[in-house]
Order: C-alpha cells, then sequence, then structure tokens
C-alpha cells in the first residue's frame, strides 16, 4: 500500500466524505487515492470536487466544517497550488473551522534547492493553522496525519500537512492508529467567581446583555436571564443567528453593521455583561462597569477593561447565576430601550416599504423580499462588505436558518464559495449566496464548479458597480471615494452563458417573481440586481468625528465638481437617517 492510500483512508475513518481542491503533479497520488474509494457512490467514499482556484476550496471546506461541526479537507498542489490556499485558510482559522489542508510539496531531495514551484507550505502556514508539520517518512506519517485530524477538531481551526510527492508514493511501513473521537469537554466556572458575578448584578440598576457565537445553544437561558433582570439583548454578527430569534428582549446589532438599540443598551447601562462573544471593535463598546464569559481564558478583556473575567461555558455558568440572582423590580430600563430598538427599527425599514415604483432599486428591499421568500432552513453566505449590512439587517436567522460570511477575516468574494461548500454538504437544502459585483467577480470561476456539479444554489447579485462599503469607509474618513468604481457587466448573461437560470433585474417590481422563480428553479441560479449605489449603511451610532469626516468628504465631492453625486447620495438616504440625527 501506497503512503498516499494510508492517508486516505486516516480520513475515512475519521468520517471525511470531500475534499476540496485541483490535481496537479505532486497532488496526484492523494488524488488517485481518492478515486479508489469510489467517491459519494460508496458508502464511506471520498468525493473530489474539483474547483477552479484553490482560494476557493479552502472556503468550501470552511463553510462545510462551519455548517456541519465536522472535519473538512481542501488540497492543492505544490507551490502555487497550496499557496492559493492560504486567504481561505486564514478565513477558516479565525472562524473556529476544524480544517485539514493537505498542501503538497516538490520532491524532498529538492528541498532547500530553489527549485521549480519551490516553497516552505510548512512555513507559510503556521500562522493561520493550529498545527502545521512536513511529513517526511512512511514512518512519520500515520501519526502526523492522526495529529493533524485532531488538532483541527479539538482546537476548531486549521491543520496543515505537507506531504513530498515523492513520500505520498512511498510504501507503507506502520499501521495508523484507530480513530478516536474525542469527547468536548464542558468548562464549569469557579463558585467564587460567580458569587461575585452574581453580587454585581444585584447591585446595578440597569444591566445589559451583548451576546456572540458563544451563545450557541444558549438563547433560552439568556432570554430568561434578561426576562429576570429587564435587561436588553444585543447581539454580535456571529450571535445572530443563535441568539435574536424568539428573543422578546432583542434590540440588535452594534457597530458599523448595527441597526437597532443595541448601542444605547450598552452605553446607558450600569452593568454590560459580554456573553461569548470577542467582538473586535473597541470603539463601539462602552467604558461602563463589564463582565465578561468565554469558554476561552485568552480573550477576556483584550477589547474592553473587564472588572470580571470568567473561563467558563456558557450554558452552565447561566445555570447558577439564573439560580442565585435576584429580580429587578424595575423595567424601566429595558422598556425605553426597547420603545428606542421599535423607534429605530422603522427608520430601518423605510427603504423596504413603498419602492416598487423607486429607480435605482433599493438594496434593502430585495433583502427583504429575499426574507420573505427563502425556505425555513435555508443557509445565506454574505460578502463582506454591503452585503453584510443588508443580511444582518433584513435576514431573520435561527439555530437551522443560518448566515455565514467572512466574520472575522474579512475577505472579499467570501459568499459563492461558501454557499458551494454548504450546498455539497447539505443538498437537499436551499444555499443562497449573497454577493456584490466586487465579491462575485473576484472568484468568477467558481460559477463554474456550480455548473459542473449542477448545484442548486441561488446567488444573488447586487450590482451597484461600485465598492460600496469602501467608498462609505472613505466618506467617513473625509475622502472623496475614488478607485470604488466597478465596471457595468452583466453577470447574468455570463450564468447563462454557464448554463444557469438567470435573470437580471432593473425594476423593483419585478425583484420578487424574479428571486421566486430562481429559488424553485432545480440547478444553479442567479438573480442580478441593479441597486442603488448611493445607499449608505447608517449605523445605529454615529460620532461627532464620523459625521465631520462625511461632512468633509461631501464639500470636496462639491468642489471636484460632483455635486449631484452628493444630492443623489442625499435623496437615497434621507429616509433612512433616524430621527434624531435630522437637523
Amino acid at each position: 500500500m501506497e503512503l498516499a492510500e494510508q492517508i486516505v483512508s486516516q480520513l475515512q475513518a475519521a468520517g471525511v466524505r470531500r475534499i476540496y481542491g485541483i490535481v496537479g503533479d505532486s497532488l496526484n497520488p492523494i488524488v488517485d487515492a481518492v478515486r479508489r474509494t469510489g467517491g459519494p457512490s460508496k458508502p464511506d467514499g471520498i468525493q473530489w470536487v474539483h474547483v477552479r482556484h484553490e482560494e476557493a476550496a479552502a472556503f468550501m471546506a470552511s463553510a462545510d466544517a462551519q455548517l456541519t461541526g465536522e472535519l473538512a479537507v481542501c488540497a492543492g498542489s505544490c507551490g502555487p497550488g497550496n499557496l492559493h490556499l492560504i486567504n481561505g485558510l486564514y478565513d477558516a482559522n479565525r472562524s473556529g473551522a476544524p480544517v485539514l489542508a493537505i498542501a503538497s510539496h516538490i520532491p524532498s531531495p529538492q528541498i532547500g534547492t530553489g527549485y521549480f514551484q519551490e516553497t516552505h507550505p510548512d512555513r507559510l502556514f503556521t500562522e493561520c493553522s493550529v498545527f502545521s508539520e512536513m511529513i517526511t517518512s512512511a514512518d512519520q506519517s500515520p501519526r502526523i496525519v492522526d495529529s493533524a485530524m485532531h488538532h483541527a477538531i479539538a482546537k476548531q481551526g486549521v491543520a496543515v500537512i505537507t506531504l513530498p510527492g515523492d513520500v505520498a508514493q512511498n510504501e507503507v511501513t506502520k499501521d495508523a492508529p484507530a480513530w478516536r473521537d474525542v469527547v468536548e469537554p464542558t468548562l464549569v466556572p469557579d463558585a467564587g467567581a460567580v458569587a461575585e458575578l452574581v453580587s454585581m448584578i444585584d447591585a446595578a440598576d440597569k444591566v445589559a446583555i451583548f451576546a456572540g457565537l458563544g451563545a450557541r445553544g444558549s438563547r433560552e437561558k439568556i432570554v430568561a436571564l434578561a426576562d429576570k433582570l429587564g435587561a436588553p439583548v444585543g447581539h454580535s454578527l456571529r450571535g445572530k443567528d443563535f441568539v435574536q430569534d424568539e428573543n422578546p428582549f432583542d434590540v440588535g446589532m452594534t457597530g458599523l453593521l448595527g441597526y437597532g438599540a443595541a448601542a444605547a443598551g450598552m452605553n446607558d447601562a450600569d452593568l454590560l455583561l459580554l456573553l461569548g462573544t470577542d467582538f473586535p471593535y473597541d470603539q463601539f463598546l462602552p467604558g461602563t462597569k463589564t463582565v465578561q464569559i468565554d469558554r476561552d481564558a485568552a480573550v477576556i478583556g483584550r477589547r474592553t477593561p473587564v472588572d470580571l473575567g470568567i473561563a467558563a461555558d456558557l450554558a452552565p455558568t447561566l445555570d447558577l447565576v439564573l439560580k442565585a440572582v435576584k429580580p429587578k423590580k424595575s423595567r424601566k430600563f429595558l422598556r425605553d430601550t426597547l420603545k428606542k430598538h421599535d423607534r429605530l427599527m422603522g427608520g430601518t425599514n423605510a427603504y423596504t416599504k413603498n419602492v416598487k415604483k423607486m429607480k435605482p432599486i433599493h438594496p434593502e428591499y430585495v433583502a427583504a423580499v429575499l426574507d420573505e421568500l427563502a425556505a425555513p432552513d435555508a443557509i445565506f453566505t454574505a460578502d463582506t462588505g454591503m452585503c453584510n449590512v443588508w443580511t444582518a439587517r433584513y435576514l431573520h436567522t435561527n439555530d437551522n436558518r443560518r448566515l455565514i460570511g467572512s466574520f472575522k477575516h474579512g475577505s472579499m468574494a467570501n459568499a459563492l464559495p461558501q454557499a458551494l461548500g454548504a450546498q455539497f454538504a447539505y443538498p437537499d437544502r436551499q444555499v443562497i449566496s449573497v454577493s456584490g459585483d466586487g465579491g462575485l467577480s473576484m472568484l468568477l470561476g467558481e460559477l463554474v464548479t456550480a455548473a459542473m456539479y449542477q448545484l442548486p444554489v441561488t446567488i444573488l447579485a447586487f450590482n451597484n458597480s461600485t465598492l460600496g462599503m469602501v467608498r462609505l469607509e472613505m466618506l467617513v474618513d473625509g475622502l472623496p471615494d475614488f478607485g470604488t468604481d466597478v465596471p457595468d457587466v452583466s453577470y447574468a448573461k455570463v450564468a447563462e452563458a454557464l448554463g444557469f437560470h438567470a435573470e437580471r433585474v432593473t425594476e423593483a417590481k419585478d425583484v420578487y417573481k424574479a428571486l421566486n422563480d430562481a429559488l424553485n428553479h432545480k440547478g444553479p441560479s442567479l438573480v442580478e440586481v441593479m441597486t442603488d449605489p448611493d445607499a449608505l449603511s447608517l449605523p445605529p451610532a454615529v460620532t461627532g468625528e464620523q459625521l465631520i469626516g462625511f461632512a468633509t468628504a461631501m464639500s470636496k465631492i462639491v468642489l471636484g465638481g460632483g455635486a449631484g453625486e452628493v444630492i443623489s447620495m442625499a435623496k437615497s438616504n434621507l429616509r433612512n437617517i433616524p430621527r434624531e440625527w435630522k437637523l
């Protein structure tokens, strides 16, 4: 038996069902071993998913792993092949996705000689992985592969094995260890820390909760605590799926993508509870007294100073707190925050009402229609930028209706390949890529992958011919937008040429039917909606510096001859500005 065959058998034993990648010389022994498993037609066969770009392969594996919770695998041939994996692997590692990457390498006698396509993958991938080692012999291989898989699963991150092509063809010399599933432990909080937390909560008049991805599986407990304390509950984007649904105390998100009264609730509280979140934007976190609870002790206090940090799982901690904490008699803080949330959401929803005759199409309206039409267990992927904003604000998600994206790494072009990975993992579920024209064009070749496998994925392309989020960032910084234009391309025609069901929509009245037809199509579909390039993401809290920067940028645009652009932007966004911002 060749070593490549043993490695693939180890993947099979660990439950791997797909490898995303592109074939190539040094990787060929692994690919041939995959072929001999019989593919998806066999109960334990491994499918080789042939992609157009290795970056997309890593994004696909990342989505597969995030959604299933199981080990996913991607692979690249020597030099440029595996080097292309790196951006998707950065995203997977930062997203906590258990991914194994096979980075094949040049012939081992040539390493260190400046050989054709020589890189050093065992060094290159160190920063974006929890494990990165090179296999140098058949004796060493079984333990390295086993250790790599267990590192990826136990540490919820990327493991990389570097494999020279000649070593992969060596004969097996040792048996592989039997695969063993490891049950993740539950971290129970220190009793003294819980007692201190209860004391702090009892002493506070106004408590606010902000929860993130670590709240998964704890929504009912968070709602019960919010009810007992009269506390408004905000959430991060990654926590949206697990906090917002069936939560009468939800007050939205904070940050540039935010909406609702989450920012106001945190700023007005006497005590802020950060539950399972490593929210990165410290400028949106208040300086109030703060308690942070997180399974990972390393993240506690790194965003904002905390008065108490508890390293534990959220569920057992909340169980203990709920038993000991005293109910708050006054619910005025909660009522006031919920009223403010309702008022702000009225402004946010202004774009989705009575807009069928308006042109260009409001992107918010398109997102609202998608939310109405999508299946209860749909999986959404969102490109970084404005697509993050529209999906965060207008899509309703829960434990079964998921939204994923490059929420920590912030890469462009993630939505399409992530949607393909999600569709491979869940062939019978509705999967929708919410793509911007900038992101879609960057990895446009993956439309070929969707067509090749006839995946029933739906791509909703927001085409506003601009890099919208970058444009907003420039305006907030007092800069006129420059270099953000994207040429007008008919992505619908490109998709149609590949065999997609495709339609370009220029009238708001046609959005509903176009999306409905696409979602009901049995193969790949794409709906390209020509949206308003002047629609801006207005955060729920705006600083004086941001307003000054925006006004400065507008002045520069006018002085540069762009008065018409300023007027157009004002018309597009005036209805969506909260009343308290208007003069």
